[in-house]
């Protein structure tokens, strides 16, 4: 199964809303957080998903469109 690694950067009004847990849920996905940082005005997750590639595209556009910011990321974040 095709796996991404995107860094999320979420708007003030989104940080309390599920999006990562829609994403996984409405589009069978599996999600990873590999690394994150919440603070009261704005919060970044960068999160690993994997699943169908038709999928994927689906629920990145979901976050997209809540008003997430999307961008793909390579390489392993956590190891290095």
């Amino acid at each position: 199964m095709p796996k991404r690694r995107v860094l999320l950067t979420f708007p003030e009004d989104l940080i309390t809303e599920p999006v990562i847990h829609a994403m996984g849920t409405r589009y069978e996905i599996v999600t990873n957080v590999r690394r994150a940082n919440v603070e009261e005005r704005m919060g970044w997750v960068i999160l690993e998903i994997d699943g169908p590639e038709e999928a994927l595209d689906a629920a990145v556009a979901y976050a997209a469109g809540l008003g997430v910011e999307v961008n793909e990321m390579s390489g392993d974040v956590v190891e290095g």
